[in-house]
């Protein structure tokens, strides 16, 4: 009975953890520090940071001290006083270095992974890092930390890949492998020449030559010679066979878009990309929706969205499936402004005045 009291709970939290709304930052006119959350829009500090960068679920800063802050479940939470001096952030973790020892912030707990670390590398939910104490590589995962290898080959960063939940490498043996929910898989007994990784996914090319996907614990052959390019997404892999066909796997299938070269640009969900006939177009878990009859110069596509200032001078919005038109404030020199819009997962932020800002979030704007 406990078991299942926990199960649930587990379930319960950890689809509140997928379904919560991502953020956005600003800075307004009396300089201070303005989140939106859920809809709503807190002041969080008063004075303008050092730095900031903006995850899904928590915002990290060097506030104007040099004090190392984080925003998360609607509170500033104070981590240390001008000792820290390195920090990234995904969508649920926050990772900072502290002289060289290395800390992550997860689920609002903070906790030392190495008091010296040489690499390190990190996605969404999971964090691979060297540990110089030890001299070894570990995963931080699901609140746990699990050993990897001893050493990895040369220490060679261009060897080793993290995506959202999963990594993959070439071990000190030149052996293929793959980490993934907390498990070692040994993927091929030799390196491979190249591969890529993203939720769920990673694609490579094999020994023989062969294209393989691996995909939630599944691997096929996906071509019997190596493409021209590919990109790993979000449980999507894109692209352009050997023969030329530009092809997108998703959810086990391989969907052939059509026999052509495009430029295209993998953004987590989504896949935009330049058709045979010059058109913009985005494949989505399985659909694809035009955008505009010509390929834009800039725009910017992450999370389940896609943003750009189209030629009518319209901030246009594609996100989960569905298309708005967002805002007609914007000229040529806004256009390619990244100041004047940005996209965070997916959440529009766009100025409307000297640092004044609108939020859009899935149809209804803040």
């Amino acid at each position: 009975m406990g078991y299942r009291v926990a199960a649930f709970l587990a379930c319960c939290f950890l689809s509140f953890h997928l379904q919560a709304q991502p953020l956005s930052v600003y800075v307004n006119l009396q300089n201070q520090i303005m989140v939106w959350d859920d809809g709503m829009i807190r002041k969080i500090d008063y004075l303008t940071p050092i730095s900031m960068k903006t995850g899904r679920t928590a915002i990290p800063y060097l506030d104007n001290s040099r004090s190392f802050k984080i925003y998360y479940g609607g509170g500033v939470r104070t981590i240390n006083i001008g000792f820290t001096n390195e920090y990234h952030v995904t969508d649920n973790l926050v990772a900072f270095l502290n002289a060289r020892s290395l800390n992550v912030f997860d689920n609002g707990v903070v906790k030392n992974l190495s008091l010296l670390a040489q690499q390190y590398f990190l996605g969404d939910s999971i964090l691979l890092f060297h540990d110089g104490v030890r001299n070894e590589f570990k995963a931080y995962y699901n609140g746990a930390v699990f050993p990897i290898e001893n050493f990895l080959a040369g220490n060679a960063i261009e060897a080793v890949k993290v995506s959202d939940n999963i990594a993959a490498y070439d071990n000190y043996a030149n052996q293929f492998r793959i980490f993934f929910r907390g498990n070692i898989i040994a993927q091929e007994d030799y390196a491979v020449s190249s591969f890529d990784v993203g939720r769920n996914t990673v694609a490579y090319i094999d020994l023989n030559r062969q294209f393989k996907i691996f995909h939630n614990g599944k691997t096929i052959i996906a071509e019997d010679f190596p493409p021209e390019n590919y990109t790993v997404g979000d449980n999507v892999v894109a692209y352009v066979s050997n023969d030329g066909y530009f092809k997108i796997f998703y959810e086990d299938s391989i969907h052939t878009i059509g026999f052509f070269r495009p430029q295209y640009r993998v953004g987590d969900n989504v896949v935009a990309y330049r058709d045979g006939g010059g058109y913009f177009r985005a494949f989505y878990k399985g659909d694809i929706t035009t955008l505009e009859s010509y390929y834009p110069d800039n725009f910017i596509v992450q999370y389940n969205s896609l943003a750009y200032v189209n030629r009518a001078n319209v901030l246009r919005l594609f996100t989960e499936g569905e298309v708005y038109d967002v805002s007609t404030m914007f000229n040529n020199e806004a256009q390619s402004s990244q100041e004047s819009w940005q996209l965070s997962y997916d959440v529009l932020k766009y100025r409307v005045g000297m640092n004044l800002f609108k939020i859009y979030y899935k149809g209804t704007e803040y």
